[in-house]
């Protein structure tokens, strides 16, 4: 089963992606995305 969740950004808090994660299994906590706020790579979060 998968489950979809926004992914925040850690500098300027905008949500700029979904993405698709098992329930089940181990969930990757952080991605490293562009954000088209910031316009820069930044570390991405999985929102609660």
């Amino acid at each position: 089963m998968r489950e979809k969740v926004l992914l925040i950004c850690s500098e300027c808090l905008s949500r700029n992606y979904t993405m698709s994660i098992n329930k089940d299994g181990k969930a990757i906590t952080e991605v490293k995305k562009f954000c088209k706020k910031c316009g820069k790579h930044t570390v991405h979060k999985i929102s609660k």
